[in-house]
């Protein structure tokens, strides 16, 4: 059997004596010489859009990141642009850059960044080889942009080992990059006070077109003040909470101001070790009747489940990351996985919740999972929007109703072979109002998630298929009496399809793993009111196919190729990003980018034509 909780593997950058065939193809994959120049590794994502000005840029920390693991996060001061640094005092744009190098043989590794505590990046260094890797990550903060106002401590955190096997060194610079307005904007006049908070900024951060042009230093979509919701330095670990079970709890008290308006919680979170493939894990009962040891079980359902005081405020079926190293590691060179080097964030609007939280006292939120295993790690960012005009504003939970998790399994199996089945639905209605010197708005949080899981199992255990389909649905409506502040909403989809056969090899201790995978990230956003209409759609899927012979723990030779197909577009705005790659051993076979967007992108969009609220179940 090949249970996949051990496929994070180093390849082996040793001549092997297998068959011909398989020989043939180690050389061409792996076989190098001095000229060798370092291959770049990277996620395909969009560009981040900002404005063509010249950004004011600092590096924060530059550190070669050996044996850590175990050790405290390395850390930096930050202090924020002055006026010796940088002639702008208001930016559009902010972008947190990682780029790192490494050299020799090592795992995947997680990794977080924190800026005063506050998580900005989830991410998985690439796997190394012999003549050394490159790899740059991207990724657009403004929506932290308080946090970059005051003097913070950033901290990073990758649990590294080196030793004579595990060779790699990963050699990191973070930089920060703020980009000005151009010369002579002025958005002053894009929308009133009333919408402040909830109005085109508040839209335009949800669906996430990323129009700097509707922003100043007085009309922007990000919060006024950022908790952090994660461990405290010191600690030799990183900053998330480890949560080891199904029964774990980890926690965190908080407070917050008296005249808070709006709360948004902006959950970080990934597994690892024993639920790193939580999507292929046995049922129990399998695992109890074939007497297996050291499997990972607990079916393959988790759900990260959020409550404050006690109270649910929100749940995530999770996307399915596979990391650098994850299933096959010659799947992801030097296309990784989705999501792999940006892990995705879930957004859970609390502002119903604000009630018991404006009491002036302190509170505790925490953080589940339920039938996990060892270990996730998860934190998160509490976002807040704070009335200046008012010492305190007044909340009400006028209706909440929460529905329990509803799950169901089946399995139908003789020994090693058999079919399962699991299902899982969950949905959660929460309104209420707050007074502000903005008026009386009332909140509402529509949230529906589903869940199928279809495994087979055949050749005695040695042929494992998966195919799971998550389906959620978020919508937020903001309104006052008789006329709607600001609807916004998402529907995403993660199918996943994973066929793993393992068969014999010609050397005694080694086995050859064929790997097919097939995966997306779907996402649609929508935010509109009677003054605008913002939609964008994102379909990001990827084919990898692959065979790999394993000896012990190493990868000693193999193939994998890649194929991604990634399209975002804004409808009624000519702004779109698709971009098409094929890999194979290395080698990109072509790579086409295009941002024309269709004609019918382009026409006039009515708001009422499109809804995401709609059967999610399939």
């Amino acid at each position: 059997m090949h249970p996949l909780f051990f496929l994070l593997l180093p390849l082996l950058f040793l001549s092997t004596t297998t068959s011909a065939t398989v020989t043939h193809r180690l050389a061409h994959h792996v076989a190098t010489t001095p000229t060798d120049a370092p291959i770049t590794y990277f996620e395909i994502t969009k560009p981040i859009n900002h404005p063509h000005t010249t950004p004011c840029s600092y590096t924060i920390l530059h550190h070669n990141f050996a044996n850590t693991y175990t050790n405290p996060p390395v850390t930096a001061p930050y202090t924020p642009p002055s006026s010796l640094t940088c002639p702008h005092t208001s930016f559009a744009t902010i972008v947190l850059e990682w780029k790192a190098t490494c050299k020799g043989r090592q795992f995947d590794r997680i990794f977080g960044v924190w800026l005063g505590n506050v998580e900005l990046l989830r991410s998985c260094t690439a796997e190394p080889r012999a003549t050394g890797i490159e790899w740059k990550v991207e990724k657009d903060v403004t929506k932290y942009y308080e946090l970059f106002k005051n003097n913070q401590t950033l901290a990073v955190y990758i649990g590294n080992v080196v030793d004579s096997v595990y060779t790699g060194v990963y050699h990191v610079e973070v930089k920060l990059h703020f980009y000005p307005f151009p010369e002579g904007h002025d958005v002053t006049g894009a929308m009133t006070g009333e919408h402040y908070g909830y109005g085109v900024g508040y839209g335009d951060a949800f669906v996430d077109v990323g129009d700097w042009r509707k922003r100043s230093h007085r009309i922007h979509p990000w919060a006024d003040s950022v908790l952090p919701l994660s461990r405290d330095l010191p600690l030799n670990d990183g900053l998330w909470f480890e949560l080891e079970s199904s029964t774990d709890v980890k926690s965190k008290e908080f407070r917050i101001p008296r005249n808070v308006y709006r709360a948004l919680l902006d959950v970080y979170l990934s597994p690892h070790e024993n639920d790193e493939f939580w999507y292929s894990n046995y049922d129990d009962v399998y695992i109890r009747a074939n007497n297996m040891t050291g499997t990972p079980g607990n079916g393959p359902f988790r759900e990260v489940v959020v409550t404050i005081d006690g109270e649910l405020v929100g749940s995530i079926f999770p996307f399915t990351v596979i990391y650098t190293g994850g299933i096959n590691p010659l799947l992801w060179r030097p296309i990784t996985g989705i999501g792999s080097f940006n892990l995705p964030t879930y957004d859970i609007e609390i502002t119903p919740f604000l009630e018991k939280l404006l009491d002036g006292k302190t509170h505790t939120i925490a953080f589940s999972v339920t039938n996990a295993l060892n270990v996730w790690y998860i934190d998160a960012n509490l976002h807040l929007w704070i009335d200046r005009k008012s010492k305190k504003t007044e909340a009400k939970l006028v209706y909440s109703d929460v529905k329990p998790l509803k799950s169901f399994s089946e399995s139908d199996f003789g020994g090693l072979d058999g079919h399962f089945l699991t299902k899982a639905h969950k949905t959660m209605f929460t309104e209420g109002w707050v007074k502000s010197s903005y008026g009386n708005i009332t909140t509402s949080v529509n949230q529906r998630l589903h869940y199928k899981n279809q495994m087979v199992m055949a050749s005695q255990g040695d042929v494992q298929t998966v195919n799971q389909t998550i389906n959620s649905m978020n919508i937020v409506t903001a309104k006052k009496p008789g006329s709607l502040v600001i609807r916004f909403g998402s529907r995403r989809n993660f199918p996943l399809n994973l066929y793993t056969a393992e068969v014999p090899a010609t050397i005694a201790g080694e086995y050859a793993l064929v790997t097919d995978v097939d995966f997306a990230f779907n996402e649609r956003k929508i935010a509109h009111n009677k003054e605008f209409s913002l939609r964008s759609e994102l379909s990001n899927s990827q084919n990898a196919q692959g065979q790999m012979t394993v000896q012990g723990n190493l990868v000693t030779g193999g193939v994998g190729s890649t194929k991604q197909s990634y399209k975002f577009e804004i409808h009624g705005d000519k702004h779109c990003y698709n971009r098409n790659v094929s890999s194979s051993n290395y080698t990109i076979l072509y790579d086409q980018v295009t941002k024309e967007c269709p004609k019918e992108v382009r026409t006039t969009h009515n708001p009422n034509a499109y809804s995401i609220n709609k059967d999610i179940t399939g």
